[in-house]
């Protein structure tokens, strides 16, 4: 998967374990969540950790909802859940790799 490098301007804030946001391994990367976004480290600043393509997760038999099992994480204008150390999202009758 590829992902954007959009900068997160004006981040002031440092993010780690006692940070109070959310976090979750993220491939090679640990990505906080942040006012319905996602943030990784990246060369001394903060980056807003989203694909750069669509990616279809393919055989995905498990539906998310409420009560799932897995953590729900607001994430621009839908909720995407974490599973399997990678973040899902619905879209157009199937789940998308985040």
């Amino acid at each position: 998967m590829t992902a954007a490098h959009l900068e997160h301007q004006d981040h002031a804030h440092a993010h780690g374990p006692a940070c109070g946001h959310r976090s979750m391994v993220h491939g090679d990367h640990v990505d906080y969540v942040h006012d319905g976004h996602l943030h990784r480290e990246h060369s001394g600043h903060w980056d807003e950790c989203e694909p750069g393509e669509h990616i279809a997760h393919s055989g995905h038999v498990h539906e998310h909802g409420e009560g799932c099992g897995h953590p729900a994480v607001a994430h621009g204008d839908h909720v995407d859940y974490v599973h399997e150390g990678h973040r899902h999202a619905a879209h157009d009758g199937h789940w998308d790799d985040h």
